[in-house]
Protein backbone atom coordinates (compact mmCIF):
# COMPACT_ATOMS: atom_id res chain seq x y z
CA UNK A 1 0.00 0.00 0.00
CA UNK A 2 1.15 3.76 -0.91
CA UNK A 3 -0.26 6.79 0.62
CA UNK A 4 0.64 10.35 -0.38
CA UNK A 5 -1.31 13.75 0.62
CA UNK A 6 -1.15 17.00 -1.34
CA UNK A 7 -1.96 20.56 0.10
CA UNK A 8 -4.76 22.76 -1.09
CA UNK A 9 -3.24 26.28 -1.90
CA UNK A 10 -4.73 29.55 -0.83
CA UNK A 11 -4.04 32.51 -3.90
CA UNK A 12 -3.25 35.90 -2.42
CA UNK A 13 -2.88 37.70 -5.67
CA UNK A 14 -2.30 37.65 -9.18
CA UNK A 15 -5.27 34.65 -10.16
CA UNK A 16 -6.30 34.56 -13.97
CA UNK A 17 -2.94 35.68 -14.95
CA UNK A 18 -2.28 32.05 -15.19
CA UNK A 19 -4.04 30.96 -18.33
CA UNK A 20 -2.35 31.18 -21.38
CA UNK A 21 -4.32 33.60 -23.65
CA UNK A 22 -2.90 35.79 -21.29
CA UNK A 23 0.64 34.88 -19.88
CA UNK A 24 1.39 34.01 -23.60
CA UNK A 25 1.06 37.66 -24.69
CA UNK A 26 2.36 39.26 -21.18
CA UNK A 27 3.69 36.98 -18.56
CA UNK A 28 1.46 36.12 -15.63
CA UNK A 29 2.47 35.97 -12.16
CA UNK A 30 0.85 34.62 -8.39
CA UNK A 31 1.71 34.94 -5.22
CA UNK A 32 -0.09 31.80 -2.86
CA UNK A 33 0.52 29.38 -0.13
CA UNK A 34 -0.26 25.79 0.36
CA UNK A 35 -2.05 25.32 4.11
CA UNK A 36 -2.23 22.48 6.07
CA UNK A 37 -5.32 20.55 4.49
CA UNK A 38 -4.92 18.02 2.10
CA UNK A 39 -6.54 15.67 -0.58
CA UNK A 40 -5.20 11.83 0.61
CA UNK A 41 -4.48 9.00 -2.07
CA UNK A 42 -4.51 5.31 -1.25
CA UNK A 43 -3.74 2.71 -3.53
CA UNK A 44 -2.75 -1.03 -3.39
CA UNK A 45 -3.71 -4.20 -5.76
CA UNK A 46 -6.87 -5.14 -6.03
CA UNK A 47 -8.27 -8.52 -4.89
CA UNK A 48 -9.41 -9.11 -8.13
CA UNK A 49 -6.37 -8.83 -10.30
CA UNK A 50 -8.66 -8.42 -13.90
CA UNK A 51 -10.94 -5.45 -12.31
CA UNK A 52 -9.75 -1.78 -11.13
CA UNK A 53 -11.80 0.26 -8.07
CA UNK A 54 -12.07 3.54 -7.37
CA UNK A 55 -13.60 5.28 -4.52
CA UNK A 56 -14.14 8.76 -4.60
CA UNK A 57 -17.49 10.27 -4.00
CA UNK A 58 -18.38 7.46 -5.71
CA UNK A 59 -17.47 4.09 -6.47
CA UNK A 60 -16.43 2.47 -9.60
CA UNK A 61 -15.34 -0.96 -9.95
CA UNK A 62 -14.67 -1.69 -14.06
CA UNK A 63 -13.06 -4.09 -16.15
CA UNK A 64 -11.56 -1.54 -18.31
CA UNK A 65 -10.05 1.88 -18.07
CA UNK A 66 -11.92 2.59 -20.78
CA UNK A 67 -15.58 2.31 -18.68
CA UNK A 68 -14.19 5.11 -15.72
CA UNK A 69 -16.80 7.90 -15.83
CA UNK A 70 -13.76 9.93 -13.00
CA UNK A 71 -12.45 12.26 -15.76
CA UNK A 72 -8.48 12.43 -14.13
CA UNK A 73 -8.90 9.02 -13.26
CA UNK A 74 -10.12 7.74 -16.88
CA UNK A 75 -7.29 9.55 -18.25
CA UNK A 76 -4.42 9.13 -16.37
CA UNK A 77 -5.09 5.67 -15.63
CA UNK A 78 -5.80 5.02 -19.23
CA UNK A 79 -2.22 6.94 -20.19
CA UNK A 80 -0.05 5.30 -17.55
CA UNK A 81 -1.83 1.82 -18.55
CA UNK A 82 -2.31 0.67 -15.20
CA UNK A 83 -5.19 -1.48 -14.17
CA UNK A 84 -5.92 -4.44 -11.13
CA UNK A 85 -5.45 -1.32 -8.82
CA UNK A 86 -7.83 -0.20 -5.81
CA UNK A 87 -7.59 3.64 -5.38
CA UNK A 88 -9.49 6.11 -2.99
CA UNK A 89 -9.42 9.62 -2.21
CA UNK A 90 -10.31 11.59 0.97
CA UNK A 91 -10.31 15.06 1.14
CA UNK A 92 -10.00 17.64 4.38
CA UNK A 93 -11.89 20.29 2.12
CA UNK A 94 -15.29 19.05 -0.62
CA UNK A 95 -14.52 20.30 -4.09
CA UNK A 96 -15.74 23.51 -5.67
CA UNK A 97 -14.93 25.40 -2.63
CA UNK A 98 -11.67 27.42 -4.34
CA UNK A 99 -8.93 25.50 -3.04
CA UNK A 100 -7.63 23.64 -5.88
CA UNK A 101 -8.66 20.47 -5.05
CA UNK A 102 -8.97 19.35 -8.72
CA UNK A 103 -5.12 19.99 -9.30
CA UNK A 104 -4.33 18.25 -5.97
CA UNK A 105 -5.99 15.48 -6.70
CA UNK A 106 -4.66 15.11 -10.30
CA UNK A 107 -1.05 15.81 -8.93
CA UNK A 108 -1.51 13.45 -6.04
CA UNK A 109 -3.14 10.70 -8.48
CA UNK A 110 0.18 11.32 -10.65
CA UNK A 111 2.70 10.90 -7.75
CA UNK A 112 0.47 8.10 -6.39
CA UNK A 113 0.60 5.95 -9.37
CA UNK A 114 4.49 7.16 -10.02
CA UNK A 115 5.65 5.56 -6.60
CA UNK A 116 3.48 2.91 -7.19
CA UNK A 117 5.46 2.10 -10.23
CA UNK A 118 8.61 2.56 -8.42
CA UNK A 119 9.24 5.36 -10.13
CA UNK A 120 10.86 8.99 -9.15
CA UNK A 121 9.27 11.85 -10.27
CA UNK A 122 10.58 15.81 -9.41
CA UNK A 123 7.81 18.45 -8.20
CA UNK A 124 8.45 20.52 -11.50
CA UNK A 125 8.01 17.83 -13.89
CA UNK A 126 4.50 16.04 -11.69
CA UNK A 127 2.82 19.91 -12.27
CA UNK A 128 4.01 20.25 -16.09
CA UNK A 129 1.92 16.80 -16.63
CA UNK A 130 -1.05 17.74 -14.28
CA UNK A 131 -1.32 20.95 -15.96
CA UNK A 132 -0.87 18.51 -19.48
CA UNK A 133 -3.95 16.15 -17.81
CA UNK A 134 -6.35 18.94 -16.99
CA UNK A 135 -5.63 21.55 -19.57
CA UNK A 136 -4.57 20.04 -22.74
CA UNK A 137 -6.09 16.43 -23.09
CA UNK A 138 -9.39 17.20 -20.62
CA UNK A 139 -9.73 20.65 -21.93
CA UNK A 140 -10.56 22.52 -18.93
CA UNK A 141 -10.94 26.17 -19.30
CA UNK A 142 -8.14 26.15 -15.88
CA UNK A 143 -4.84 28.30 -15.38
CA UNK A 144 -1.71 26.71 -14.14
CA UNK A 145 -1.17 27.83 -10.20
CA UNK A 146 -2.70 25.20 -8.86
CA UNK A 147 -0.73 22.78 -10.02
CA UNK A 148 2.71 24.33 -9.02
CA UNK A 149 1.26 25.26 -5.87
CA UNK A 150 0.01 21.79 -4.62
CA UNK A 151 3.30 19.68 -6.21
CA UNK A 152 5.79 21.87 -4.49
CA UNK A 153 4.00 23.22 -1.72
CA UNK A 154 5.31 26.82 0.82
CA UNK A 155 4.70 30.30 0.10
CA UNK A 156 5.89 31.41 -3.57
CA UNK A 157 5.82 33.29 -5.54
CA UNK A 158 4.95 31.78 -9.10
CA UNK A 159 5.85 33.11 -12.04
CA UNK A 160 3.93 31.85 -16.00
CA UNK A 161 6.49 32.83 -18.61
CA UNK A 162 5.72 33.67 -22.56
CA UNK A 163 7.50 30.67 -23.62
CA UNK A 164 4.86 28.00 -21.46
CA UNK A 165 7.93 27.61 -18.69
CA UNK A 166 6.88 28.46 -15.08
CA UNK A 167 9.27 29.62 -12.26
CA UNK A 168 8.39 29.33 -8.65
CA UNK A 169 10.46 31.18 -6.12
CA UNK A 170 9.70 30.61 -2.39
CA UNK A 171 9.32 33.90 -0.29
CA UNK A 172 12.12 35.03 1.84
CA UNK A 173 11.44 37.07 5.14
CA UNK A 174 12.13 37.06 8.42
CA UNK A 175 10.12 33.92 10.48
CA UNK A 176 8.80 36.91 12.65
CA UNK A 177 7.03 38.20 9.55
CA UNK A 178 5.28 34.95 8.36
CA UNK A 179 4.04 33.96 11.64
CA UNK A 180 2.80 38.06 11.86
CA UNK A 181 0.60 37.56 8.21
CA UNK A 182 -0.65 33.95 9.17
CA UNK A 183 -1.45 34.91 12.48
CA UNK A 184 -3.76 37.79 10.36
CA UNK A 185 -4.81 35.85 7.99
CA UNK A 186 -8.49 34.61 8.29
CA UNK A 187 -10.68 32.02 6.46
CA UNK A 188 -14.54 31.65 6.45
CA UNK A 189 -16.96 28.93 5.01
CA UNK A 190 -19.30 30.89 2.82
CA UNK A 191 -21.85 27.82 2.38
CA UNK A 192 -21.78 28.13 -1.06
CA UNK A 193 -19.93 25.53 -3.66
CA UNK A 194 -19.65 26.64 -7.32
CA UNK A 195 -18.74 25.07 -10.86
CA UNK A 196 -15.44 27.07 -11.12
CA UNK A 197 -15.15 25.55 -14.92
CA UNK A 198 -18.04 27.71 -16.22
CA UNK A 199 -16.41 30.78 -14.45
CA UNK A 200 -13.28 30.79 -15.45
CA UNK A 201 -14.38 29.69 -19.54
CA UNK A 202 -16.01 33.16 -19.32
CA UNK A 203 -12.88 34.57 -17.73
CA UNK A 204 -11.36 33.03 -20.55
CA UNK A 205 -13.15 34.56 -22.76
CA UNK A 206 -13.23 38.04 -21.87
CA UNK A 207 -9.65 38.00 -21.84
CA UNK A 208 -9.66 39.55 -25.22
CA UNK A 209 -11.60 42.51 -24.12
CA UNK A 210 -8.85 45.27 -23.71
CA UNK A 211 -10.45 46.22 -20.32
CA UNK A 212 -10.22 42.86 -18.63
CA UNK A 213 -6.59 42.61 -20.04
CA UNK A 214 -5.27 45.67 -18.26
CA UNK A 215 -6.97 44.57 -15.56
CA UNK A 216 -5.28 41.07 -15.73
CA UNK A 217 -2.00 43.60 -16.13
CA UNK A 218 -2.60 45.70 -13.09
CA UNK A 219 -3.33 42.45 -11.19
CA UNK A 220 0.26 41.24 -12.01
CA UNK A 221 1.50 44.44 -10.62
CA UNK A 222 0.11 44.35 -7.70
CA UNK A 223 1.08 40.81 -7.00
CA UNK A 224 4.86 41.83 -7.60
CA UNK A 225 4.11 44.39 -4.87
CA UNK A 226 2.84 42.59 -2.33
CA UNK A 227 6.56 39.89 -3.15
CA UNK A 228 8.04 43.05 -2.59
CA UNK A 229 6.34 44.18 0.86
CA UNK A 230 6.65 40.57 2.06
CA UNK A 231 10.21 39.98 1.57
CA UNK A 232 11.16 43.68 3.18
CA UNK A 233 9.15 42.27 5.69
CA UNK A 234 6.51 44.88 5.50
CA UNK A 235 2.64 43.89 6.39
CA UNK A 236 1.06 47.19 6.67
CA UNK A 237 0.08 47.62 3.35
CA UNK A 238 -0.96 43.55 2.15
CA UNK A 239 -4.56 43.61 3.65
CA UNK A 240 -4.96 46.67 1.33
CA UNK A 241 -3.46 44.84 -1.81
CA UNK A 242 -5.54 42.22 -1.35
CA UNK A 243 -8.45 44.45 -1.50
CA UNK A 244 -7.78 46.31 -4.48
CA UNK A 245 -7.07 42.68 -6.60
CA UNK A 246 -10.74 41.58 -5.40
CA UNK A 247 -11.84 44.86 -6.73
CA UNK A 248 -9.96 44.04 -9.92
CA UNK A 249 -10.74 40.42 -10.16
CA UNK A 250 -14.66 41.00 -9.34
CA UNK A 251 -14.47 42.88 -12.94
CA UNK A 252 -13.31 39.57 -15.13
CA UNK A 253 -16.59 37.54 -15.10
CA UNK A 254 -20.30 37.83 -13.90
CA UNK A 255 -20.07 34.83 -11.61
CA UNK A 256 -17.11 36.23 -9.90
CA UNK A 257 -19.40 37.55 -7.16
CA UNK A 258 -22.78 37.92 -6.80
CA UNK A 259 -24.79 40.36 -3.99
CA UNK A 260 -24.26 37.83 -1.18
CA UNK A 261 -20.95 37.16 -1.31
CA UNK A 262 -20.53 41.43 -1.98
CA UNK A 263 -22.49 42.01 1.28
CA UNK A 264 -20.22 39.51 3.16
CA UNK A 265 -17.25 41.25 1.80
CA UNK A 266 -18.30 44.75 2.96
CA UNK A 267 -19.40 43.60 6.64
CA UNK A 268 -16.01 42.32 6.91
CA UNK A 269 -14.28 45.63 5.74
CA UNK A 270 -16.45 47.34 8.17
CA UNK A 271 -15.95 45.38 11.17
CA UNK A 272 -11.91 45.31 10.97
CA UNK A 273 -10.76 43.48 8.44
CA UNK A 274 -7.93 45.49 6.03
CA UNK A 275 -8.88 43.52 2.44
CA UNK A 276 -9.49 40.30 1.32
CA UNK A 277 -10.57 38.20 -1.48
CA UNK A 278 -12.77 35.15 -2.73
CA UNK A 279 -10.40 32.32 -3.00
CA UNK A 280 -10.48 30.33 -6.52
CA UNK A 281 -12.59 31.40 -9.12
CA UNK A 282 -15.52 33.20 -7.53
CA UNK A 283 -18.72 32.68 -7.17
CA UNK A 284 -18.53 30.81 -3.36
CA UNK A 285 -16.22 29.05 -1.61
CA UNK A 286 -13.67 30.69 1.34
CA UNK A 287 -13.82 34.15 1.85
CA UNK A 288 -10.22 35.29 3.28
CA UNK A 289 -9.19 38.07 5.22
CA UNK A 290 -6.74 39.77 6.77
CA UNK A 291 -7.27 41.54 9.98
CA UNK A 292 -4.81 41.99 12.78
CA UNK A 293 -5.61 39.74 15.60
CA UNK A 294 -7.15 42.59 18.26
CA UNK A 295 -9.68 42.80 16.00
CA UNK A 296 -10.61 39.26 14.32
CA UNK A 297 -13.45 38.64 17.58
CA UNK A 298 -15.49 41.68 15.92
CA UNK A 299 -15.05 40.34 12.66
CA UNK A 300 -15.89 37.24 13.61
CA UNK A 301 -19.08 38.04 15.36
CA UNK A 302 -20.46 40.52 12.48
CA UNK A 303 -19.84 38.01 9.68
CA UNK A 304 -21.27 34.88 11.57
CA UNK A 305 -19.75 32.58 9.41
CA UNK A 306 -18.10 29.31 9.76
CA UNK A 307 -14.28 29.96 10.40
CA UNK A 308 -12.04 27.87 9.54
CA UNK A 309 -8.88 27.14 10.73
CA UNK A 310 -5.02 26.75 9.27
CA UNK A 311 -1.62 26.87 8.99
CA UNK A 312 0.67 27.64 5.93
CA UNK A 313 2.26 24.19 4.67
CA UNK A 314 6.27 23.82 3.34
CA UNK A 315 6.44 20.42 1.95
CA UNK A 316 3.85 19.80 -1.10
CA UNK A 317 3.07 16.88 -2.42
CA UNK A 318 4.71 13.69 -0.50
CA UNK A 319 4.16 9.76 0.42
CA UNK A 320 2.77 9.36 3.51
CA UNK A 321 3.25 5.25 3.83
CA UNK A 322 4.73 3.09 1.88
CA UNK A 323 4.08 -0.83 2.66
CA UNK A 324 5.55 -3.82 1.65
CA UNK A 325 5.76 -4.37 -1.92
CA UNK A 326 3.77 -7.82 -1.75
CA UNK A 327 2.49 -7.65 -5.71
Amino acid sequence: MIITKTPFRISFCGGGSDISDFYRQHGGCVLSSTINRYMYLTIHPYFDESKTALRYSKIEIVDDCDQIKHSIFHQVLKDMGISGVEISSTADVPSGTGLGSSSSFTVGLLHTLCCYRGKYVSKGRLAHEACKVEIEKLGNPIGKQDQYAAAYGGLNFIEFNRDDSVTVSPLIMRKETKEALEENLLMFYTGITHDANAILAEQRKNISQEDKMQNLIELCSLARCMKTSLENNELSDFGEIMNEGWVKKRELAHGVSNSGIDEMYDCAMRNGAAGGKLLGAGGGGFLLFYCEKYKQRRLEDALGLRRFDFRFEHDGTSVVYIGNKYW
